[in-house]
């Protein structure tokens, strides 16, 4: 499985900007997947979810990376 970093690096290559981890880990719940436990996190509620315009782009850099079919 991919990591967060092979992701943002994805990312960066192919589209230019750096995407952040907690947009990462938000995106894979709402796709099923298990985020890693952040440990400085506290709570249930995301500080910092995804913004819409960039939950596309974090989704096809999943599929391309063989997380999601």
């Amino acid at each position: 499985m991919a990591t967060y970093r092979d992701i943002q690096d994805y990312i960066k290559l192919h589209h230019g900007y750096s995407v952040k981890s907690c947009w990462i880990a938000d995106i894979k719940e709402q796709v099923g997947l298990s985020p890693r436990k952040a440990p400085n996190r506290h709570g249930i509620q995301r500080v910092h979810p995804c913004p819409q315009d960039k939950k596309a782009v974090i989704v096809d850099a999943m599929r391309a990376l063989g997380m999601i079919g």
